[in-house]
């Protein structure tokens, strides 16, 4: 399995939300924290943001 590895643009992209939205996220565990490139640079695995949105998609569903 390739590990892929996603930029901010690509997470706002995917999740419709901002950016603002997605740090806050991260402050409280709603959302799977970046790992760092160097630098300022940082990114996320697509396998916990899928994961992430799969279990929100489920979680949705269920509260139906």
């Amino acid at each position: 399995m390739t590990t892929v590895i996603l930029r901010l643009p690509a997470i706002k992209a995917r999740t419709g939300l901002s950016r603002s939205t997605i740090y806050l996220r991260i402050s409280k565990n709603e959302f799977p924290v970046p790992i760092s490139l160097g630098g300022r640079a940082v990114g996320w695995l697509e396998e916990d943001v899928e994961n992430r949105l799969d279990e929100k998609i489920e979680a949705s569903r269920s509260a139906k």
